[in-house]
């Protein structure tokens, strides 16, 4: 059973989506709106969006039905959004670990996963917010799908598209190796030069792989190969 529920204004779709998973057989259900107050992002972080001008989404999956690990989850969640964004833009989307879009340099989605018993099942609960319409930010390395294409997308078609092509690719995940190897194949600045910022100390470092674990792996100048968990260190771009 797939289903999407728009919603005129929440404060955070994925804390609106338990209300609408009210059945045992609920799966592929979600829930949208056009403003969204108080957003949540990645361990804690807010994620700020301007009143109809971008989207709010969260889809609800059951956890029993894929047999990867959440990591690998995450990941292939991150993938699919990746292609979605490509194929609409037809521009190199790539993913920033462990699961920003980055358009252009800029940063145009953030994503949320939770896992989270409701109604006696287990659920993945994929948030993600997407800056489609907005033309400024407070912050330099955001941007959107118009500022970054110049392309004017209606919000309503966006939304539907978007569903339709997550639910196809989340019925059919391909196997940890395959999505590791997809993850790393749009990685960005793999294998470039960058900036990191580790215990408030900048390092210039080359980005080598993300691994089954979740980790970063960064050859740094001073300290050679390392691994990191998300928090740990922060790309500078």
């Amino acid at each position: 059973m797939s289903a999407l529920f728009y919603l005129k204004e929440c404060s955070s779709t994925n804390d609106e989506i338990s209300k609408f998973l009210l059945y045992g057989d609920s799966d592929f259900i979600a829930v949208h709106t056009f403003n969204q107050t108080k957003g949540r992002g990645q361990y804690g972080n807010t994620w700020s969006s301007t009143a109809e001008k971008n989207l709010a989404y969260t889809l609800a999956v059951k956890a029993e039905n894929f047999t990867v690990s959440d990591f690998m989850f995450n990941y292939y969640t991150a993938i699919a959004i990746r292609d979605f964004l490509a194929n609409l833009t037809d521009c190199n989307v790539k993913i920033k670990w462990p699961n920003d879009m980055i358009l252009k340099n800029k940063k145009i989605v953030g994503i949320l996963i939770e896992k989270k018993k409701i109604n006696q099942n287990n659920y993945f609960l994929i948030g993600a917010g997407f800056n489609i319409l907005q033309e400024k930010f407070e912050i330099s390395n955001a941007g959107s799908l118009l500022t970054q294409t110049g392309r004017n997308f209606n919000l309503n078609d966006f939304t539907l598209e978007l569903h339709d092509f997550l639910t196809e690719k989340l019925k059919n995940i391909p196997s940890e190796e395959e999505i590791l190897k997809l993850f790393n194949t749009n990685l960005f600045r793999k294998d470039e030069i960058s900036v990191f910022e580790i215990e408030k100390t900048r390092q210039n470092g080359i980005i080598k792989k993300a691994d089954e674990k979740g980790e970063l792996w960064i050859d740094l100048e001073n300290d050679g190969l390392q691994c990191f968990y998300h928090k740990e260190v922060k790309l500078l771009y």
